[in-house]
């Protein structure tokens, strides 16, 4: 596809300095740099100037505000040779935190943190990420799904005592069994299912009202993409789908997915959902479809800006998926 890489978090070529995450000392020196910087991130949330354009905050090393960060910072890469780290600043309490708006499907909340100018915040990265350019958007992203795997994955899964964190962020060492712990992906496969003029759409229980996708669904163990795309859209739908090709890719850090997007061809056109996996689905015809996008549909709001969703369905439309 030739518009695989336009995708939001995709594209930015980042150097991520693998070669030098496992060397202490040169670590130690990336750290100390002058040109060097930080960037921050507050419950999953990235700090961010959001007067458009809209940009990721970079911070001196030195910054005052890093005194509340936790635990070591990430290396995330580096940008025209400079090295960029994440930091974690979750143990710091806003004085005003709507805990409520925090769990809300679009947490729509920012907070300031009270040693940082007025025009920089923590915000929701889902709804954010279309305001950022390709290279904010990437290391947003990956700090995000990073900082999100050490929350969760502080003790080791073979014995069970606290792991160290090693390799500039990218690993977690046990240091009872030996045993080395690595950042973990999802792979996840969202498909394009087209019959005829139609393409299938579904929605999950739970979703904001007038909110539709393409289905998607985990890859098993042991079996390709093809094999996912035909078992989940079988599972959800019961539609069979016969031949399948690969489009595109996006990581997705909500938590820690990779999205495979894919299309398939539907062999059976009636639908039977399974109603624990989705709420509802229908076959929506192209020209339908134009007026979902241009937000006339009576029933179906627009796939979210900055999924993948929206990527597929819009090169759909176009006509580009070649």
């Amino acid at each position: 596809m030739r518009h695989a890489e336009e995708v939001t978090f995709g594209g930015s070529a980042l150097d991520r300095a693998g070669e030098i995450r496992n060397n202490p000392a040169v670590v130690k020196y990336a750290r100390a740099a002058a040109d060097s910087r930080a960037i921050l991130f507050w419950r999953g949330k990235p700090l961010i100037s959001p007067a458009r354009p809209a940009s990721l905050v970079r911070l001196p090393m030195d910054h005052p505000v890093l005194a509340d960060a936790k635990a070591e910072p990430i290396l995330l890469g580096r940008e025209d040779g400079a090295a960029r780290f994440a930091f974690d600043l979750s143990p710091w309490e806003p004085d005003d935190v709507d805990h409520a708006g925090l769990g809300a499907f679009l947490d729509p909340t920012e907070q300031r943190h009270p040693a940082l100018p007025e025009g920089m915040v923590f915000a929701e990265l889902r709804r954010v990420m279309t305001w950022l350019d390709a290279r904010d958007a990437e290391l947003a992203a990956t700090g995000k799904a990073i900082l999100g795997w050490h929350d969760s994955h502080g003790f080791c899964a073979k014995c069970g005592v606290e792991t160290h964190i090693g390799q500039a962020g990218w690993q977690r060492q046990c240091p009872a069994c030996k045993t080395s712990h690595f950042p973990r992906t999802d792979p996840v496969v969202i498909m394009l299912i087209t019959h005829g003029n139609s393409v299938l759409m579904g929605r999950s229980p739970g979703w904001p009202r007038g909110m539709f996708s393409l289905l998607a669904g985990f890859v098993e163990p042991g079996e390709t993409l093809e094999a996912a795309v035909r078992r989940e859209v079988f599972e959800e739908a019961g539609v069979q789908v016969g031949a399948v090709d690969y489009l595109a890719s996006q990581p997705w850090p909500f938590p820690a997915s990779l999205m495979f997007g894919c299309r398939g061809e539907a062999t059976s056109q009636e639908i039977t959902i399974d109603p624990v996996e989705i709420e509802h689905a229908m076959w929506v015809p192209r020209e339908e479809m134009m007026e979902v996008f241009a937000g006339n549909h009576p029933v179906i709001l627009p796939a979210r800006k900055g999924a993948i969703a929206h990527f597929l369905l819009e090169n759909w439309l176009a006509d580009r998926l070649d």
